[in-house]
């Protein structure tokens, strides 16, 4: 994704900030500036000026939302622990309720990427996953696949923001994890097969652990 060129400034973090929450709300999918402007107290022409241009304002949000899940992978990093307690953590942000608009927003920018490669998109959904896995690949260890755990995460969020189904991907999710399908040499850590074997919570816990 390329980098936002405008330099920081009081009044545009302000706005950045007022107007990753509208989005969060109602989506980037045909967002335009005036409604945008009247609701986070500000005007087309001053949105122009301080982000650029419009695709300049799209990519400080997808910016803005990519800080969100960076800061995740230095909570989860620092945190240390086995490859459970890390999928674990990574899980319960996910699947969190309060992610569900950050999520929703992710997939959008993600799949906009993917059909819009030359526009404020670019980039967004390979930074993404090349972000995954090199936090993965850290805390997994070399017996773990970063590419397949990160595969599992994925579709089970994408279940989530479809179904709102927590119980049943969490499951899934651990028993994914702790198979040999998560793992280089086709057997599982014990500290995986006991966090797969625990009962998985139907509400878990919000935040960053």
């Amino acid at each position: 994704m390329p980098a936002d060129p405008q330099p920081p400034s009081v009044r545009r973090e302000e706005l950045l900030e007022l107007a990753y929450a509208y989005v969060l709300q109602h989506g980037m999918a045909g967002m335009s500036l005036r409604p945008l402007a009247e609701a986070v107290g500000s005007s087309p022409r001053v949105l122009l000026y301080l982000f650029g241009s419009k695709d300049g304002l799209v990519r400080a949000l997808l910016g803005r939302s990519r800080a969100e899940e960076l800061a995740l992978l230095a909570d989860v990093r620092a945190a240390g622990g086995g490859p459970a307690e890390a999928v674990d953590r990574l899980w319960e942000w996910l699947a969190s309720p309060q992610r569900r608009d950050l999520l929703r927003l992710w997939a959008e920018g993600y799949a906009r990427s993917l059909v819009e490669p030359d526009g404020p998109w670019a980039g967004f959904a390979v930074q993404g996953v090349e972000d995954w896995i090199a936090l993965l690949g850290e805390v997994l260890g070399p017996d773990h696949d970063p590419t397949a755990v990160l595969a599992t995460l994925r579709g089970a969020l994408l279940d989530v923001l479809a179904t709102g189904d927590v119980e049943r991907t969490t499951a899934a999710v651990r028993r994914c994890t702790a198979s040999p399908t998560g793992s280089r040499n086709g057997t599982s850590s014990p500290g995986t097969v006991a966090a797969a074997s625990s009962s998985p919570s139907s509400e878990p816990a919000s935040g960053t652990a």
